[in-house]
């Protein structure tokens, strides 16, 4: 049976489609979820919907409250991810609007939502309200939404259950797919680097790049490597047993785990040979063993 069904209102072509989906915290209680999806002209929506009651078998998209939307420039870099913090509050991914290169140099325009991503209290108003402690909101020159910028395209994050860091997954241009990492005591405002940096490297320039004040990766894997980092078992579970089993069952083909220096664990992601077709880095929530 089909829980949640949008194709009536969005667009699945090249980067677009429905880019993610969160469960409120109190999802069982309340029944509320949200989605982030590309509309039939391209743009961003953010969207609340309800499923009344909570375990309904299929979701009525008729009660669907549009949270936000952006326009995009270009149909690709649209970010994707939508996920509740320990905080509570809800954080999304957005790319940098795409084509290449970052032409609008959106990732360091702290005047737009491109290349960031955003922390939003769904509880305090509607259509939501700003946390009180973001970094930029006595920032009259940056938007009171944005919680970390300098990203290119974080398609995929996820917060570590164990510690409440906050891993985001950034695709690479054409040199390095990157991890980085906020601590989970951050009071955000990170400028991890995008377009000035590509992972650990200068970008624009490309050379001889001033590196003050951006974060860098904790991780970068090389695209001429050909791979894919699918997933953090550091941040979700301390095994790979899950993460195995899910290779087993087709999950991701010749996956291997490699070590993120730092996670804590001996073995901290897992990366897929993919010869550039979705080059990308994909968190994976496991937890359990």
């Amino acid at each position: 049976r089909t829980f949640l069904d949008v194709r009536d209102r969005t667009r699945a072509q090249g980067e677009r489609g429905l880019l993610g989906l969160a469960f409120h915290p109190a999802y069982q209680d309340n029944g509320r979820l949200f989605v982030h999806y590309s509309d039939r002209r391209g743009a961003t929506v953010l969207s609340e919907l309800r499923a009344d009651p909570p375990d309904t078998a299929t979701v009525d998209t008729a009660t669907e409250r549009v949270i936000l939307t952006l326009e995009q420039p270009y149909g690709n870099h649209n970010g994707g991810q939508v996920a509740f913090g320990p905080d509570g509050y809800l954080y999304l991914a957005l790319g940098d609007g795409g084509s290449g290169g970052d032409p609008l140099d959106a990732g360091q325009d702290l005047g737009t939502w491109l290349g960031t991503i955003l922390r939003l209290d769904v509880d305090g108003a509607e259509p939501y309200a700003v946390p009180a402690d973001n970094p930029f909101v006595a920032d009259p020159a940056a938007l009171d939404e944005i919680w970390a910028y300098g990203l290119r395209n974080p398609w995929r994050f996820s917060f570590d259950r164990a510690t409440g860091d906050l891993w985001i997954a950034d695709v690479g241009q054409n040199a390095v797919e990157e991890v980085n990492r906020q601590r989970a005591d951050s009071p955000g405002g990170e400028n991890y680097g995008w377009r000035i940096m590509e992972g650990d490297a200068c970008f624009d320039p490309p050379s001889g790049c001033d590196t003050s004040g951006l974060v860098l990766p904790v991780y970068g894997a090389g695209a001429a490597e050909h791979d894919s980092v699918l997933g953090f078992p550091g941040a979700f579970t301390r095994s790979f047993g899950a993460l195995e089993r899910w290779r087993d069952r087709g999950g991701a083909a010749a996956a291997r785990p490699i070590v993120i220096p730092g996670s804590g664990v001996d073995g901290s992601a897992l990366r897929d040979f993919c010869r550039r077709i979705d080059r990308a880095i994909r968190p994976v929530a496991f937890r359990g063993e």
